[in-house]
């Protein structure tokens, strides 16, 4: 099966692994998340194949009842682009487009007081840590978006740029399954979203950015991004679920509440589609402060900042779970995107 839209193509291959090229950076990464509506909480994991570096970049950050959260994070050997599967994370594809999981077995940390991420080497070296076993079975509930670009002159439609991911693709979920952390086991059941992406990444390409993924049932759903760049431009991108459709949004407004930490609290998003507006707001329930670091060749250290917020949505009364991702550099000490 093959779909193209805009200039963007997708077939049924592209949900495996594709063979690497030459470029250091090359990665190729794929995200499931699942969040409890009854229970009010859930989590996401990334597996980013970096194979011409010789590993993979392991996340799983699950967000607890209480406010805690449970996490790992690692960089385990790899020597093939072959599958998703190191450091004891797994993806694996049931039917292309229709149904995928993602399992992890290991040790993560977990934290009462997730600020402790502001200090990675303190993390490791005090944290308690505890078995997990976390398994996301994941339904699509939307058309799938996104591809690769078929000509350069398409290039401009790639959500986050040709220094970050020459093909992604997404999709809203249903997702079943479970989160045991020690003695605890919380069942998942509920929705959430995935997505794959392939060519070179750094994170550093990221000027600054202001995602939002969210789900309210399996009839509606959100995903928007504003993508801020170094001269102040930004492309606004994304698409509302509205009963098993994809709404393409054309403008979007971003208006953030800031914490102490200069870290979002809450958002309101301005959206408008060729069918109709919608303002959404979202408010953090737990906050996960990451940080990504990169040396260049002449030992400049590039730095970013991660803001992973689960978040409580709201549009239209209905309430929804989700994340509100913010990415940016890190420059003088300051985070460039900051206060907007």
């Amino acid at each position: 099966m093959t779909t193209t839209a805009g200039g963007l193509r997708l077939e049924h291959r592209d949900e495996y692994p594709h063979p690497p090229d030459d470029l250091v950076n090359f990665n190729e990464s794929v995200y499931a998340s699942g969040w409890d509506a009854r229970s009010a909480m859930g989590g996401w994991m990334r597996l980013g194949n970096r194979v011409n570096e010789g590993y993979a970049e392991l996340s799983v950050c699950l967000y607890l009842p209480g406010g805690r959260v449970a996490c790992a994070f690692g960089k385990p050997s790899i020597s093939h682009n072959d599958a998703f599967d190191a450091g004891g994370l797994r993806y694996e594809v049931g039917e292309p487009f229709a149904a995928v999981t993602m399992a992890y077995d290991g040790e993560v940390f977990v934290l009462d007081d997730p600020s402790v991420l502001r200090d990675p080497r303190r993390m490791f070296a005090e944290a308690p840590r505890a078995r997990a076993s976390v398994r996301f079975e994941a339904r699509g509930v939307s058309p799938m978006h996104g591809g690769e670009p078929t000509a350069p002159e398409h290039e401009t439609l790639m959500y986050y740029g040709d220094q970050f991911s020459r093909g992604h693709f997404n999709q809203h979920t249903a997702v079943t399954g479970h989160i045991v952390v020690g003695d605890e086991e919380f069942p998942i059941d509920g929705h959430g979203w995935r997505d794959h992406s392939w060519g070179p990444r750094y994170w550093q390409a990221i000027w600054a950015y202001r995602l939002f993924i969210a789900n309210f049932g399996e009839d509606r759903a959100l995903m928007i991004l504003k993508n801020i760049r170094a001269d102040g431009t930004s492309r606004r991108r994304g698409v509302l679920l509205v009963d098993g459709e994809y709404h393409e949004v054309t403008d979007l407004d971003v208006w953030t509440e800031w914490d102490d930490n200069q870290e979002p609290a809450a958002a309101r998003l301005g959206v408008r589609t060729a069918q109709g507006t919608a303002v959404i707001d979202a408010r953090t329930l737990t906050l996960a402060p990451l940080r990504n670091r990169r040396r260049t060749e002449d030992g400049t250290e590039l730095r970013s900042r991660v803001a992973e917020a689960f978040s409580e949505y709201m549009w239209d009364g209905r309430t929804g779970y989700g994340i509100m991702e913010y990415i940016e550099r890190v420059e003088d000490g300051a985070a460039v995107g900051y206060p907007l």
